[in-house]
């Protein structure tokens, strides 16, 4: 006895779970990672959490669910099953960002390793969704296969794993390019509950008509259907639900900080994620709040800028560093490469950044932005500002990247990077060092000599065929402050004695190096 012929109606419906059931779970996963990013940040060690806690999930409910799809599991009670695990889908997709919010604060609390911390939050929040969905397929699968007429069970089971395959794809493609930008993360966990939910009326009405009980499945489609529709827009208004940003693009949690009481006059603070990107001043551009950002002015200034200066600067920020030049040097000519457009528009927004002659944006990668200018004579500085959690990128430590930055600048010019590393043991500091001394005949670091609570300090590294002419510098303006030059030979010997790599294209372990500081909690600041 042959096996029936499936209806058209029944493989449209088979296909369409798949589809949809492998986008969700694939728009959960990249989600996550901006959840996670405002209390963990945004790093290697995040999205190797993150990975691993979906894939545990999808492989342990891949298990499962071929339990379910036993020899007992007949079309009727399949599409029961689907239903109760895709409406499960929903209801924990819905609970993930309220279960975030409750574990963010124990997990942070006094004694827990950050990588605990890390892997705490996906678990807490992201494993049951990726359980409850990987369930799913074994089941469909299998009601397909039983169905196919024969000799057609491989193009059955090839064209349910490419439309899993498709909808992994659409679904991360969704997530990165579209739901973030458009809806946020909280908004976009809605939006797969409501699709969760719509699709477990699906197959609770499917059950149910099986069961020619059609008028009642209609009922209960028509009745989950709502609920699914309904459950995720009341849960938008509630307060667990609220986002922590006050702007969210593609790229950051963007939040706006009042400083107006700590600096005496209105100041915001800028933060990305969970690390400051800058810090304005409404009534004087001048005024420097951050360390590192008033050294890098007072040493520039110290080495001599010409009447019209020339700056590239890679990461906008708050653009607290060009918005002081512009005011500054107002026939000068700096670029900032600003990545998120976004960021851009916050800083003009809300950190008085106004349109100036002098300044001119571009939404780019630092990296490639630079690169696509000519060689040459062009640039008094370059200033890399960029980060990775508290990691500077890969892409920015090379030894290809810094012969890129010297074929640009001007005779006497300097590169400077802002680096946060450990006080103790700086060692992707000293691999930066010792990869910038490769091409630089003058590599110099600077730190501020107040001495720095806890193990993370800031460190400017400068890098020229200059070198500075003083080895100790004070504030000339704004808050007083002092910075000195570590002596050269103590950072050759540091190097030396290191066995730091050099940084290149091909091998730049930056966050094996910074490991010890990032996986600190002093250090981390989580």
């Amino acid at each position: 006895m042959t096996a029936p012929r499936p209806s058209r109606l029944r493989a449209l419906g088979d296909g369409a779970t798949i589809l949809l059931a492998s986008a969700l779970g694939l728009v959960v996963e990249i989600v996550a990672g901006r959840l996670l990013a405002p209390h963990v940040g945004m790093s290697l060690h995040t999205w190797t959490a993150i990975i691993a806690v979906v894939l545990g999930g999808f492989s342990l409910g891949h298990w499962w669910g071929g339990r379910l799809a036993g020899p007992g599991c007949d079309r009727r009670t399949g599409h029961r099953r689907l239903a109760l695990l895709l409406a499960g889908s929903a209801a924990a997709t819905l609970a993930a960002v309220p279960a975030l919010r409750f574990a963010a604060p124990l997990l942070g609390g006094e004694g827990v390793h950050p990588l605990a911390a890390i892997l705490g939050l996906a678990l807490a929040a992201f494993f049951a969704p990726s359980l409850l969905v990987g369930a799913v397929s074994p089941i469909v699968t299998k009601l397909a296969v039983e169905e196919a007429p024969p000799g057609r069970v491989g193009p059955v089971l090839g064209r349910l794993f490419a439309l899993s395959a498709l909808g992994a794809i659409a679904g991360t493609l969704a997530a990165g390019f579209l739901f973030v930008a458009w809806i946020g993360s909280a908004g976009t966990m809605l939006a797969c509950a409501a699709l969760y939910g719509l699709l477990a009326a699906g197959h609770a009405g499917a059950a149910a008509a099986l069961a020619r009980r059609a008028a009642a499945g209609l009922r209960l489609g028509a009745a989950a259907a709502l609920a699914a529709l309904l459950l995720p827009a009341g849960a938008a208004r509630l307060p667990p639900f609220a986002s922590p940003c006050d702007r969210e693009s593609a790229y950051f949690c963007i939040r706006v900080v009042d400083l107006a009481e700590a600096v005496g006059q209105p100041a915001r603070l800028m933060v990305l994620d969970h690390l400051a990107h800058g810090a304005n001043v409404r009534d004087d551009p001048t005024l420097l709040v951050q360390p590192y950002l008033h050294l890098v002015d007072e040493l520039m200034a110290a080495r001599g800028l010409p009447e019209r200066p020339a700056a590239f600067f890679l990461g906008g920020g708050a653009f607290t560093l060009p918005r002081a030049w512009a005011a500054d040097h107002p026939e000068g000519r700096f670029l900032v490469a600003e990545l998120d457009p976004v960021v851009a528009e916050t800083a003009r927004r809300d950190f008085w950044l106004g349109d100036s002659p002098a300044l001119t944006v571009l939404a780019a990668d630092g990296r490639a932005a630079l690169q696509a200018l000519p060689e040459g004579p062009r640039f008094d500085l370059i200033l890399a500002d960029a980060f990775h959690d508290i990691a500077m990128p890969v892409h920015l430590a090379t030894r290809e990247w810094h012969r890129a930055v010297r074929a640009r600048l001007a005779p006497g010019g300097a590169y400077v990077a802002n680096v946060m590393e450990d006080k103790r043991e700086p060692r992707f500091l000293l691999a930066l060092a010792r990869t910038l001394a490769l091409d630089f005949p003058v590599v110099e670091v600077w730190v501020e000599m107040a001495e720095a609570p806890g193990r993370r300090v800031t460190y400017l590294l400068l890098a020229s065929d200059t070198p500075s002419p003083v080895a100790r510098l004070a504030a000339r303006r704004g808050p007083e402050r002092g910075w000195a030059r570590l002596p050269p030979g103590f950072v050759a010997a540091r190097i030396a004695a290191s066995g730091v790599p050099v940084l290149t294209d091909d091998y730049a372990p930056v966050d094996r190096l910074m490991a010890h500081l990032i996986l600190s909690r002093e250090g981390s600041g989580r």
